[in-house]
C-alpha cells in the first residue's frame, strides 16, 4: 500500500520516463503505443490511479491532482509529437514520390470512437479526477448479488420494475452495476471510492426510449461522516462538467430498495413555450441516494460506524441529452450515416 508521497513520486516518475518515450517515438505506431501503455485500462497511470482507493479520504483530492497533471502534460506532449510526425511524413513521403497537382486530393476515411464510448471515457475523467477509482464486475450474476444483498427481498414489488432475463433460476443477466458495489464492499474495507461502468439487461420491449441492453455508471462512496451534503456535490461537479456551468439541477425525493433517503435527480435546460416564455424543462439522468444500512450490513460493514453514498446513471440518456438525440436506435444500428456525426 503506498502512501501519497510515494504515489506522487511514482506519478512524477511516470511523467519522466513517458515523455522521454513520447519524445522518442519515431512514427505514428509508435506513438499510439506509448499512449496505449500509459491510457489503456491496463495503462501505467490507470493502474497507478487504482491506488488512490487505498489513500485515506484526505489525500485522495491531492493524489487525483496531481495524477489530472500528469494527465494533462502527456495529452499535451503526445498532441505535440504527433503533430511534428505528420510534418515529417508528410515531407518524407513528398521527398519520395512524385504527385500530380493538378488532380483533387482524396481523404481516406479512418474509424473513430463509438459516441457512447465517447461519453463514457469523459464520465470516467470526471470522476476519476475526483478521485474515484473504477471497478469491473461480471455480466452474468447471482441473485444474491443482483438483488437480495441490494435488499431487494424476493416477494418485493420493486423486482418486477427490473424482471430481467435468468439463465436458469439463480444466474441472470445484471439489471444493474450496482453488484459491483456489493463485490466490493464484500472484498474490501473502507474508505471506498468506486465508480464501474458496465452493459446492464433488462426486459424492456425496444422503443425510442428504452432497450434491453443498454450502458450505466454505478458510483458509490463509504466512510465515516459521509453526508447527504456530499453526494450533491459529488453530483453537481459532475453535472456541470459533464452539461457545461450554467446548468441547473434539482433533486427530488424517490424510492430505491438500497438507498434511504434516495432521490432522483433532474437537469432542467431553459426553452421558449409556444407563447414565447422561457420556461425550464427538467430531464432525469440519473438516481442516488445514501446506501442504506442493510445494504452495508450484508456487505459486512458496521453501519453505525460508516455510511455512504451511492448513485447510477445511464450512458445512452447522458449521451441523447448532450447530442439532441431522440431515438436509441441509431447507437445499436451500425450505421455509418449517423456515426460519422461524432468523427
Amino acid at each position: 500500500m503506498a502512501t501519497l508521497s510515494e504515489l506522487t513520486q511514482q506519478f512524477q516518475r511516470l511523467a519522466a520516463e513517458e515523455a522521454d518515450a513520447i519524445r522518442s517515438a519515431a512514427d505514428s505506431a509508435q506513438l499510439e503505443e506509448v499512449r496505449r501503455g500509459v491510457f489503456g485500462r491496463k495503462g501505467r497511470l490507470s493502474t497507478l490511479m487504482r491506488g488512490m482507493g487505498d489513500l485515506i479520504s484526505e489525500e485522495r483530492p491531492l493524489a487525483g491532482k496531481a495524477a489530472n497533471d500528469v494527465k494533462e502534460a502527456l495529452l499535451a506532449a503526445i498532441e505535440e509529437r504527433a503533430a511534428q510526425i505528420r510534418k515529417e511524413e508528410l515531407h518524407a513521403a513528398l521527398e519520395a514520390e512524385t504527385l500530380d497537382i493538378t488532380l483533387p486530393g482524396i481523404r481516406p476515411r479512418i474509424g473513430s470512437l463509438h459516441p457512447l464510448t465517447q461519453t463514457l471515457r469523459e464520465i470516467e475523467d470526471i470522476f476519476t479526477a475526483m478521485g474515484f477509482t473504477i471497478e469491473l464486475g461480471p455480466d452474468i450474476e447471482d441473485d444474491y448479488h443482483n438483488f437480495g444483498a441490494l435488499n431487494f427481498p424476493e416477494d418485493h414489488p420493486s423486482r418486477d420494475m427490473q424482471d430481467t432475463i435468468y439463465l436458469h433460476s439463480d444466474l441472470l443477466l445484471r439489471t444493474h452495476t450496482s453488484p459491483v458495489q456489493i463485490r466490493t464492499m464484500m472484498a474490501r474495507k473502507p474508505p471506498l471510492a468506486i465508480i464501474a461502468p458496465g452493459k446492464v439487461y433488462r426486459c424492456d420491449t425496444p422503443d425510442a426510449t428504452h432497450s434491453p441492453t443498454f450502458h450505466q455508471v454505478e458510483g458509490f462512496m463509504v466512510d465515516t461522516d459521509i453526508r447527504f451534503s456530499d453526494l450533491r456535490g459529488v453530483l453537481q461537479a459532475f453535472i456541470h462538467r459533464i452539461f457545461g456551468p450554467g446548468v441547473a439541477y434539482r433533486m427530488r425525493p424517490h424510492f430505491f430498495p438500497f438507498t434511504e433517503p434516495s432521490a432522483e435527480v433532474d437537469v432542467l435546460f431553459e426553452r421558449r413555450n409556444p407563447g414565447g416564455a422561457l420556461v425550464r424543462e427538467p430531464v432525469e439522468i440519473l438516481g442516488a441516494g445514501m446506501i442504506h444500512p442493510k445494504v452495508l450490513e450484508n456487505c459486512g460493514i458496521d453501519p453505525e460506524r460508516y455510511t455512504g453514498f451511492a448513485f447510477g446513471m445511464g450512458v445512452e440518456r447522458i449521451t441523447m441529452i448532450r447530442h439532441g438525440i431522440n431515438d436509441l436506435g441509431p447507437f445499436f444500428d451500425n450505421d455509418v450515416r449517423f456515426l460519422r456525426q461524432f468523427d
